[in-house]
C-alpha cells in the first residue's frame, strides 16, 4: 500500500493526480491520509478559480484536470485515513504532492506527518516528494542523528526561480500567494543538507513534460527517494518513482 500524504486543502492537483494515474495504472494500492481524515481537495484557483489572462500559464493543464476530477472519484480518495492512524509497518511506499496556497501549512508544519515521513524514509522504503512536498522531508528528523532524513542526500524540490517568478506575475492582486513562507523553498531545503551543492535545480528554463514526453521533466533519484521541482516535472517523477518501486520489490523478493 503507497499512501499519499495531503493537507487540509490547496496542494496541487497535478502533483497529486498525475503520479497517482501512473501508480494506479501499473496496479498498485494507493490510499490517502490528511490531517483529520478528512477528504482534501486541490487548490481551486489552479482547478476553477484561475488567474485571468495568465491562466493558459498558471492554471492547470486540461489533461492533468482530467487526471483529477479521475481522482477525486476515487472511493479511496473519498475515504483517507488520518495521519495518526497511519501504520508505517502497512507501506510501501509514501508520496508527498506539493502545492504553495495557505493550506499546506496544514501538511508541512504537522509534528505527525514529518515523524511518519521519517520512519518510512529511513527504513528504506520508496519515497517521493515534488514541489513543496519537499519541505515536508527536510523538516523531517531521522532519530538516530537529529538531522533532517535529506542530510547526505541529493534533491532537488521547487526552485527559488520558479517560486519568485509566480509571485512576482501576481503578487500585485494575489499580495503572497505564490509565497507559503518567507523564506524560500529552495533555501529552506539546502539547509537541510550536507552540502549546498546536494540541492540539483535542474535546468534553468524548465521545460512542461507531458505523457507522451516524460522524458522533458525534471526529476532526482537518490537511492529510495524521488523528487522533483514543480507540476512541469510530474510525468517524469511518476516514472522514475515506479521504476525505484519496482527495484525495491525486486530486492524485497530476492531476499
Amino acid at each position: 500500500m503507497i499512501v499519499f500524504l495531503l493537507p487540509a486543502g490547496d496542494y496541487d492537483p497535478t502533483e497529486a493526480a498525475v503520479p497517482w494515474a501512473a501508480l494506479r495504472e501499473a496496479g498498485h494500492e494507493v490510499r490517502f491520509a490528511t490531517p483529520d481524515g478528512d477528504v482534501a481537495l486541490a487548490d481551486p484557483r489552479l482547478t476553477d478559480t484561475g488567474f485571468s489572462w495568465l491562466s493558459p500559464w498558471l492554471m492547470t493543464r486540461r489533461a492533468e484536470l482530467g487526471t483529477y476530477r479521475r481522482l477525486t472519484g476515487d472511493r479511496r480518495f473519498r475515504a483517507p485515513m488520518a495521519y495518526e492512524d497511519v501504520d508505517p509497518g502497512a507501506l510501501t511506499g509514501l508520496f508527498v504532492p506539493g502545492g504553495h496556497a495557505p493550506g499546506m501549512r496544514t501538511l508541512l508544519e504537522n509534528a505527525t506527518a514529518q515523524r511518519l515521513f521519517a520512519e518510512v524514509f529511513t527504513r528504506g522504503l520508496p519515497v517521493g516528494a515534488v514541489c513543496h512536498g519537499v519541505l515536508l522531508a527536510a523538516r523531517a528528523k531521522d532519530p538516530a542523528t537529529g538531522r533532517s532524513v535529506l542530510h547526505g542526500r541529493r534533491t532537488t524540490a521547487l526552485t527559488a526561480l520558479l517560486e519568485l517568478t509566480g509571485w512576482n506575475l501576481t503578487r500585485l492582486w494575489l499580495g503572497r500567494y505564490y509565497r507559503t513562507y518567507r523564506t524560500t523553498v529552495q533555501q529552506e531545503v539546502t539547509e537541510a543538507l550536507a552540502d549546498p551543492g546536494h540541492f540539483l535545480p535542474g535546468p534553468v528554463l524548465p521545460l512542461r513534460d507531458t505523457a507522451a514526453r516524460p522524458g522533458r521533466g525534471f526529476a532526482v533519484t537518490d537511492g529510495n527517494y524521488v523528487s522533483a521541482r514543480w507540476p512541469g516535472d510530474c510525468h517524469r517523477l511518476a516514472a522514475d518513482y515506479l521504476t525505484v518501486l519496482e527495484a525495491h520489490r525486486a530486492r524485497a523478493t530476492a531476499r
